[in-house]
């Protein structure tokens, strides 16, 4: 596992050992990055389900100003934590420990707004779905923001979503499919 471009590129992270964790491999982190284009530099970046911090640590390397990673592992958390320092970016950064829907929420009383939601939750949990339905009832996104999923190919991501937010772009890659979704605001 490696930042794959912008600064510190060709980096390798640490990542922690067994299947408790299953990191997004650099083929997918790449076609992610490719589909979703140039990053802004001040973009606010969440990743949710953050693991070893790979996808947030790679928006920031790629300019993003400021990325919030989330996960309810401490031990994952501690990966993101060694990660960041590794890279410099530790001032870029803000590690939650919390589950998603309660992060969600949390973030939502805070009013943060975010130009990308990065979610890759375990397979097992089939909870894309609601991932979506929670970012979007809650305001998470900024207009034209995306939100990016990691799910099993199986599984339907998105179902009865409001008219405001417009499927950009799907791709499967073996087991995985990358599922991207645009806000679009009420005029």
């Amino acid at each position: 596992m490696r930042i794959i471009s912008g600064t510190n590129k060709g980096m390798k992270l640490y990542a922690p050992d067994g299947m408790a964790v299953r990191p997004t491999g650099d083929k997918i982190k790449e076609a992610i990055f490719n589909m979703i284009g140039i990053i802004e530099e001040d973009s606010i970046v969440l990743d949710l389900f953050a693991g070893s911090g790979s996808v947030g640590i790679e928006f920031l390397a790629r300019g993003a100003s400021q990325v919030y990673f989330v996960d309810l592992s401490r031990k994952s958390l501690s990966y993101v934590k060694k990660n960041l320092e590794l890279c410099k970016f530790t001032d870029r950064a803000k590690v939650i420990m919390n589950d998603y829907e309660k992060a969600i929420v949390n973030l939502s009383n805070e009013n943060v707004k975010f130009d990308y939601i990065f979610a890759d939750p375990p397979y097992a949990l089939n909870c894309s779905s609601n991932i979506a339905l929670r970012v979007f009832e809650h305001g998470l996104l900024k207009s034209d923001g995306l939100l990016i999923i990691e799910s099993d190919e199986s599984e339907k991501v998105i179902d009865n979503i409001d008219t405001n937010v417009i499927k950009c772009k799907e791709k499967i890659y073996g087991r995985t499919r990358i599922s991207i979704f645009k806000y679009m605001e009420e005029h």
